[in-house]
């Protein structure tokens, strides 16, 4: 059965994940920022309210992935704080200045998560060279990587993925995320051959805030202050919808060639 993961930062979103069929959700916080670590708080909720599998974001800031002395230690601070609250796994991502995978660092943070196991996010995906990264990253001890294909769509790159998923296959995890929504996602899995797809599905949702002060914001803009987004349950659903027919149709296809052996 394909698995499906869904991008959350907030407990209304990662219920919404569990109920439409989602198997596991990333959880993050500031979404917009391309999400950073959550706050324990929100882990706690979390982890109280869904039953599936609760991956934790380790990024202590947006922007670039080549971290300070600093942030390496607050992120491996973050995942002890992950593990105390009972995640299922952590989700992180390092590069050097050059743009390649600190097998080194990564390595540090594989170990500070044992027994939990470590997805490698979409930092791959800016990295100086995707197949060069594949290996570090298997070199690093992490079980699994979120990629796009190193283009900014799945949909894309689906050759590059099924490729590096034939490269790689026993030794590690490829999942297919990046802009993927009802339209595409069988598409994208039978022509890629992933068993693993994330997916963000967030939708705007105007704040109940009735008196705004139109002359001063606080974020980015003006709308961002009114506006959150949350995950909606029916999308979650059409997302698996599409898997479970893929899904059917791949085990037609063993049967099939089970029948003719």
């Amino acid at each position: 059965m394909a698995v499906l993961e869904i991008c959350v930062d907030s407990v209304e979103s990662a219920v919404a994940a569990e109920r439409g069929g989602a198997q596991r959700v990333e959880l993050c916080s500031d979404l917009l920022e391309g999400g950073i670590t959550p706050s324990p708080g929100l882990l706690e909720l979390v982890r109280k309210r869904v039953e599936i599998d609760v991956f934790a974001m380790i990024r202590p800031r947006g922007g670039d992935f080549c971290y300070t002395d600093e942030e390496f230690a607050v992120m491996k601070a973050d995942i002890e704080h992950a593990k105390q609250f009972f995640a299922d796994g952590v989700v992180l991502g390092i590069l050097d200045a050059e743009g390649y995978v600190d097998v080194e660092r990564t390595r540090e943070l594989v170990e500070v998560a044992k027994p939990l196991p470590v997805t490698f996010h979409r930092a791959v995906d800016v990295s100086a060279d995707f197949a060069d990264s594949l290996e570090r990253i298997i070199a690093s001890g992490a079980k699994r990587v979120l990629t796009s294909g190193a283009r900014r769509r799945v949909a894309d790159s689906t050759q590059d993925i099924s490729a590096a998923i034939e490269r790689t296959r026993g030794r590690l995890t490829i999942m297919a995320g990046g802009g993927l929504n009802p339209e595409n996602i069988r598409t994208v899995a039978e022509e890629t051959g992933a068993q693993e797809f994330h997916a963000s599905l967030n939708t705007g949702v105007d704040s109940p805030v009735r008196r705004r002060n139109d002359s001063l914001f606080l974020g980015a803009d003006l709308e961002r202050d009114y506006t959150r987004y949350v995950v909606r349950e029916d999308d979650v659903r059409a997302l698996r919808d599409e898997l479970t027919r893929v899904d059917g149709k791949r085990a037609a296809v063993t049967q099939s060639s089970l029948e003719d052996a």
